[in-house]
């Protein structure tokens, strides 16, 4: 195994990036490995949703929020039933996203590893270990469904009362900032397995042609042996997303905001930034192939 870097794997990624989408170039290629990168990614990147509205009166809110709780008050026999029709709708919703975020990754994987793009022929080749990598998501997501609902069923128990009576007070207060702070730090772990999950587990199956969880004892093992080095990963991931987002934000200030309105629009703006998404998903590639020629992806020269 050779030295383990955080660094080297930029230069390579950089220059992947260059070969699949640069050499030479092709509109055609380009949108076809964005469409399976903006699966890739569906569901997991939120909107930039709106801004706040810093002119409100402050003499206002009090008479608005009175306004709101009286109308919630007065409506609770339809608002009850609407509330929890939507929660399903999203559930649902959900549940679709993430099986076609599954099948993305491995068909962008694919493309990413064998300079390929192509759709079709990923699609079926790696349905049943994306069903897989879909029924262990699931299963994460339900995880954390059953652990952090109880938290925002007593967050909601605790602000419930204050909301009704207009009496909020210290201690309730707190008691739901405790709630919400141990709901984030458990939502946190999971986005962290979720982390791993893409970009080392994913491609582990793409290797060995194994289903999710044996994938993940594998790495399991490989992490549990390098522990530093992949925390060193994830720290350094953290900077690179803060610099790919100054840049993003850069060209957003320049273009008057035009720019950030087009990356919105779901697959253009994938399409768009596609070399920085490929850099990631190449970085994440390299720096797991430094692990031994068993994790190099790259290795694989023929199509399925």
């Amino acid at each position: 195994m050779e030295q383990i870097s955080v660094t080297n794997p930029i230069g390579l990624a950089i220059e992947r990036v260059r070969q699949v989408l640069f050499s030479p170039f092709d509109l055609g290629k380009w949108l076809t490995i964005g469409f399976c990168a903006w699966l890739a990614g569906l569901g997991e990147h939120g909107s930039s949703g709106g801004h706040f509205n810093s002119s409100n009166h402050n003499g206002n809110f009090h008479q608005q929020f009175e306004h709101g709780r009286s109308y919630v008050l007065e409506n609770l026999s339809w608002l009850v039933p609407l509330a929890l029709f939507i929660f399903v709708l999203v559930l649902v919703l959900a549940a679709v996203f993430i099986w076609l975020n599954c099948r993305g990754k491995f068909m962008f994987l694919y493309n990413v590893a064998l300079n390929q793009a192509e759709v079709v022929r990923p699609w079926n080749h790696y349905g049943d270990l994306a069903n897989s990598l879909f029924w262990f998501r699931l299963a994460l997501a339900g995880i954390g469904l059953v652990v952090t609902l109880p938290f925002f069923v007593f967050m909601g128990l605790a602000a419930w009362p204050m909301f009704r009576d207009d009496t909020w007070n210290f201690g309730g207060i707190m008691v739901i900032v405790w709630l919400f702070l141990a709901t984030l730090i458990f939502g946190m772990i999971l986005l962290l397995i979720r982390k791993l999950t893409s970009d080392f587990v994913v491609p582990i199956m793409y290797l060995r042609g194994s289903r999710c969880v044996p994938a993940w004892k594998e790495f399991r093992q490989l992490l549990g042996a390098n522990v530093g080095q992949f925390a060193l990963y994830i720290l350094f991931q953290i900077v690179i997303s803060i610099v790919l987002g100054v840049m993003i934000l850069a060209v957003v200030l320049v273009t008057c905001c035009i720019a950030g309105c087009i990356f919105a629009i779901p697959y253009i703006g994938t399409v768009l930034l596609l070399p920085l998404i490929m850099f990631r998903r190449a970085y994440s590639l390299f720096y797991l192939a430094q692990y031994g020629p068993s994790y190099n992806v790259f290795q694989v020269v023929t199509a399925p």
